[in-house]
């Protein structure tokens, strides 16, 4: 049975800290305790570290999740998912796999992805021809945007694939402020795996 690889990206000079590595590695591990955990970054991080190969800026250091120097298939988790129950079903998807948007039923959200190292190869081969134009071309819906461009209506979408397994803390968990497209009562819903946040509160300012 092959090791479950899980990796993370950390750029510095923003908000997010080697502190906020180690604290999805322990979710991580405490969830899923033989996965490997890995985190691209830049700075030294309290686990298995790679290293940056290009510096692109805030959410475009997310690119280098496509360089073909790195191997095999792996589930990426952004630095502000909360893990609160067993990962076994999403580390082992065995297909291109990627969040619908949460607002948009139209779109994608890059917080959470499985990749197939076939998939990724072709991405980098679109973004590597021009990645300053890509990120002016995106500059308001970042890199899931860009990777709409090339995903969309192709990829699998994890909340149809693993119902329920994958929540937002915005739409699902936190007490409905806009009943228009939230539904949460403050309890985290039965069966969720991973909560985004994607945005505003971070998990860490709210005790998680």
């Amino acid at each position: 049975m092959k090791r479950l690889e899980i990796l993370c990206v950390l750029k510095s000079e923003g908000e997010y800290k080697a502190e906020h590595v180690e604290r999805l590695h322990r979710q991580v591990l405490q969830h899923l305790p033989d996965a490997r955990f890995r985190c691209i970054s830049d700075v030294d991080v309290p686990c298995e570290r790679m290293p940056m190969e290009h510096p692109w800026p805030g959410w475009w250091s997310k690119q280098n999740l496509f360089s073909p120097s790195i191997t095999g298939d792996f589930l990426y988790l952004d630095l502000d998912s909360a893990i609160v129950g067993d990962l076994s079903d999403l580390a082992g998807l065995d297909r291109l796999a990627i969040m619908r948007d949460v607002y948009r039923k139209d779109g994608l959200q890059s917080s959470i992805m499985f990749l197939p190292e076939a998939d990724r190869a072709k991405v980098w081969a679109e973004w590597v021809k021009s990645p300053e134009i890509w990120m002016q071309m995106y500059r308001k819906g970042g890199d899931q945007a860009f990777l709409e461009r090339l995903w969309l209506g192709k990829a699998a979408i994890i909340q149809d694939e693993l119902p329920g397994q994958v929540c937002s803390y915005k739409a699902h968990v936190r007490p409905a402020v806009r009943k228009d497209r939230e539904f949460g009562n403050g309890a985290v819903p039965d069966g969720a795996r991973v909560i985004a946040f994607h945005g505003l509160p971070r998990p860490w300012q709210v005790g998680w």
